[in-house]
């Protein structure tokens, strides 16, 4: 049974591929989700921006984010969040394909609430997102 409510998730990656399956793996889910797309961080930047505009009730519940992007990277989108007072508070998974010890402690000085390594495999990559959905939407309370 899916929650009454649905979880506004921004998914902010440049690879259609991983966008299609992160889509799909959350439609599939325990919770409704409203799945909105960045493909580069001059687009995520415009939409959170927008958000902000328009009140705390139009930001996202939670911001998926892969750190190398075209434009500008994740590492932009996370530091123009949490300089943001209205988006401070929303929690950033980095979703990405670095296993780079730079990358996580950067993620994380940026102010990022975890930190995933994408699988390279199918099923690991839907067994990740689905570990991402049942912690965030499930076992965590979000604001």
């Amino acid at each position: 049974m899916k929650t009454m409510t649905p979880i506004r998730v921004l998914l902010v990656e440049d690879n259609p591929g991983d966008v299609d399956l992160t889509r799909e793996t959350l439609e599939e889910g325990k919770v409704q989700v409203n799945l909105s797309i960045a493909y580069d961080g001059v687009d995520a930047i415009e939409q959170l921006q927008t958000a902000v505009a328009a009140g705390a009730d139009a930001l996202p519940d939670l911001v998926l984010l892969d750190l190398n992007l075209p434009r500008r990277s994740g590492r932009d989108v996370l530091a123009h969040m949490r300089s943001e007072p209205l988006l401070r508070r929303v929690p950033v998974v980095v979703l990405t394909s670095s296993d780079a010890e730079r990358d996580i402690v950067s993620s994380y000085e940026l102010g990022a609430n975890c930190y995933v390594t994408k699988p390279v495999g199918l099923e690991q990559f839907e067994t990740i997102v689905r570990s991402i959905e049942d912690f965030w939407f499930v076992v965590a309370r979000l604001p």
